[in-house]
This record gives C-alpha cells, sequence and structure tokens, in this order.
C-alpha cells in the first residue's frame, strides 16, 4: 500500500512540474521584487476519498497559507481523525484532532503573472485524543504433563476493567517536508506534498500504550519516526495587498 502512494506522489508531483513548465513558456519577464500579501485555504483531498473507501477510518484536514513574500509562507493544517485498528491481542478505536504550524520556503522563480511554488518546510505539530479499547484477546495456558500436549486456549474479552476509553492523550512530534502548489484555475491551487515525522513527545495511557495519533499516523515503540503525504485542492482570496516599498 506504501509503494502506491509513493508512485501516486511522484506521479503527481510530474503532473504539476510540467503544468509548472508549460506556464513558464508563457512568459519572459521574471517578477524581480514581488511584495504582496495572499491568503489561501483549502482541504486535503485524500482523507475524504479514504473515509469513503474504508469502514474503519474517518477524518479530515483543513489547510492554508499566508504569504509574507515571494519566498517565506506561514503555513497551517488542523483536523480530526477517528480510526479503528485490530493488533494482534487488541482491537482499539482512536479519536481525536491535531493542529501542525509551521513556515514554508519556496524556492521556485516564478514569472510574471505566476503564483506557483515547489518548497520545503517545516511543522511543529501536536495532536489530543482518546483511545477506546473495544476487545482484547487472552490466551490461558493449559499445560499436560509433558511440552508437548500443552496448549494455549483463546478467549475474547469485551467487559472488565481494561475495556473502555483512555482520554485526554498528547502526542507531539516535527515534521519536515517537501511539496507544491499549481495554480490550475484562476484562484484555485492543486497541492501535494510528502512528510518525515519525528516524534518529540508521547503521553502514555494506563494500561495501554499509545499506539496512534491523528495526524502522525501508527507509532512503534522501537521507532520514533514516521511519513505521510496529502494532496489538497486551495483557493487564494483575491483580496491580496501590497506592502508599503517607502
Amino acid at each position: 500500500m506504501k509503494i502506491k502512494h509513493i508512485w501516486l506522489f511522484i506521479t503527481s508531483m510530474l503532473f504539476v512540474g510540467n503544468v509548472m513548465m508549460s506556464q513558464d513558456s508563457l512568459s519572459i519577464e521574471k517578477v524581480r521584487d514581488y511584495k504582496v500579501f495572499s491568503l489561501r485555504l483549502g482541504a486535503d483531498l485524500f482523507k475524504p476519498i479514504k473515509t469513503s473507501f474504508e469502514d474503519n477510518f474517518q477524518g479530515f484536514e483543513i489547510v492554508g497559507d499566508l504569504k509574507i513574500n515571494r519566498r517565506i509562507f506561514i503555513a497551517a493544517e488542523l483536523g480530526s481523525e477517528k480510526k479503528s485498528q485490530q493488533t494482534e491481542q487488541i482491537n482499539f478505536t482512536t479519536k481525536g484532532s491535531y493542529i501542525k504550524l509551521g513556515v514554508d520556503y519556496n524556492f521556485f522563480n516564478n514569472w510574471k503573472g505566476m503564483d506557483n511554488s515547489l518548497f520545503v518546510g517545516i511543522r511543529i505539530s501536536n495532536s489530543v485524543h482518546s483511545h477506546t479499547v473495544n476487545e482484547y484477546i487472552l490466551y490461558e495456558n493449559y499445560s499436560a504433563e509433558n511440552i508437548e500436549n500443552t496448549y494455549f486456549e483463546r478467549s475474547i474479552i469485551k467487559e472488565g476493567f481494561l475495556i473502555g476509553e483512555r482520554q485526554q492523550l498528547n502526542s507531539s512530534w516535527i515534521e519536515v517536508l517537501f511539496g507544491t502548489k499549481v495554480e490550475v484555475l484562476k484562484n484555485f491551487y492543486i497541492g501535494a506534498s510528502i512528510r518525515l515525522h519525528r516524534l518529540l513527545n508521547n503521553s502514555q495511557p494506563k494500561n495501554f500504550g499509545n499506539l496512534y495519533a491523528p495526524g502522525f499516523n501508527t507509532i512503534v515503540d522501537d521507532n520514533r519516526f514516521g511519513a505521510s503525504f496529502n494532496y489538497t485542492l486551495n483557493y487564494k482570496f483575491p483580496f491580496s495587498f501590497k506592502k508599503n516599498k517607502g
């Protein structure tokens, strides 16, 4: 599944790269000192699609960036997820929200009349969520006189002190990302980014591990790194205004 996601991202990058190159050929005058504020707001397209096709997942993400100058964008993402999972022994549901704040640096040289971006960025991220243990598997050891006759009986437990919700969980992490945004229609932008996560803090519920954080994805005990991607549709609001040069 991850290989399909990687190929999907590469295909998208090639597509938007072709759009950007074709737009380059429309003009020969570079923008030298393009000082203008503008605001773009949008949504991640992948999460609603995933919600439609996966019964165990619900989620959405709102994205936005504020253009300070032709290089620097202040960026933010706000999202919510609900995901049910089955491990080897536990069936549980994670529900919560997250926020990501950071900066993007655009190293693409736009031509006059263009406002595309090819950028690297960084995010400081935090999620607040809960885990609900729906059921777990208990293996009971029945030993005989010799080890060959020893066996385990499996019981599915749906009641008891381990069943229920663990609230007020928190995870924080840092993200480094690479992405692009291309204007496909007037004021409408298609965006794509791939992200590398590094977990900074992970609160553990009592009698249960913190196995998943909205916005970060699966958490593994012996690996604090993760990865994700997003595809976005954005709209640039037309009330941009120029900075005073004086």
